[in-house]
């Protein structure tokens, strides 16, 4: 049993080591991203003009948000919440993983096919059937790892907000998680976790159910079959993106943190109160666009040049 366990521990491991690789140079862009998301707008827009030519405020490209933060707290300071980051996928690489393999996942939902046999080459009943045993088996897996790490995201988005107000009250992950605690109680590590969930099992049955009949009614070539699936998540993970942006922003809000209040952000009562009042102000999308991004806020013509109205109007939203 534990040989034929190891090359499987070797592949989680190999993949952790990996992963871990790639966020160690993509965590400056994510985090920039994540300022972005909660609203917080450093450098006042400048005048530009679209790609039509019309007249617009241009905000700072991703690259130029993670200079100005490395400007402000030096090259360290672009990996804020980095650790907690790091613990958070490995603990939801391994809880998924342990999902996976158990003998009552496996005894509830049987497998349909061999792991070296193709999908599309199935018939047409055996494909359904495995179509809907992968999609049943990812979003299981995918809620285990998603709460199994959750409280070690909301320590890592705290952390990220900081930057906003200049704040230290979390600071390493131990110290946090207690921060948290006497912020917002227990619910607090769950904060935005709603959706969260939503946003990641939306992005599955999208992807599983959008693959599936494509593959089945439009696309005939073996090859070109292949790349349906990266195809619909990226579409898919476009049409979900919202929800991110509104459990970023539910993460941090009523912590205690600049970020998170009034006046750079309301208080809000539910995840659907944020997800009402950033539609209201069509904040839905921001951080979407990494190059190209321009405010879309209150702005006024003044001697023939637009300018943004960038006054802080936030209120305890009710």
């Amino acid at each position: 049993m534990s040989l034929s366990r190891e090359p499987l521990e070797e592949r989680l491991w190999s993949g952790i080591v990996t992963r871990i690789l790639i966020n160690t140079i993509s965590h400056p862009i994510e985090y920039a991203r994540v300022l972005i998301q909660i609203g917080h707008e450093p450098i006042l827009p400048r005048e530009t003009r679209t790609l039509f030519g019309k007249p617009a405020l241009a905000l700072p490209n991703i690259f130029q948000y993670v200079k100005h933060i490395k400007t402000v707290d030096g090259f360290t300071g672009c990996y804020r919440g980095f650790v907690p980051k790091l613990c958070s996928y490995t603990l939801s690489a391994v809880a998924m993983e342990k999902v996976s393999e158990s003998v009552l996942f496996t005894e509830i939902y049987p497998q349909v096919h061999s792991d070296n046999e193709d999908i599309e080459e199935l018939p047409d009943e055996k494909r359904k059937a495995a179509y809907q045993r992968e999609l049943i088996k990812e979003i299981v897996t995918k809620i285990v790892g998603i709460v199994a790490c959750h409280p070690l995201d909301v320590v890592t988005l705290r952390m990220m907000a900081q930057f906003v107000g200049r704040e230290t009250k979390y600071n390493g992950v131990i110290q946090s998680f207690v921060e948290v605690y006497k912020e917002n109680g227990i619910m607090g590590y769950y904060a935005g976790l709603v959706p969260r969930l939503i946003s990641h099992i939306s992005t599955l049955a999208l992807v599983s159910y959008s693959t599936y009949f494509i593959n089945k009614y439009i696309i005939h070539d073996r090859e070109t079959k292949k790349y349906t699936s990266t195809i619909m998540t990226f579409l898919a993970s476009t049409f979900t993106y919202p929800l991110l942006v509104v459990y970023n922003c539910m993460a941090i809000n009523n912590s205690g943190l600049e970020a998170g209040m009034p006046p750079n952000m309301p208080i809000y009562i539910s995840w659907t109160d944020c997800w009402s009042h950033l539609s209201s102000m069509n904040q839905l999308k921001r951080g979407s666009s990494l190059l190209w991004r321009y405010y879309t806020g209150p702005q006024v013509v003044i001697n023939g040049r637009l300018v943004a109205l960038t006054n802080k109007q936030f209120y305890y939203h009710k």
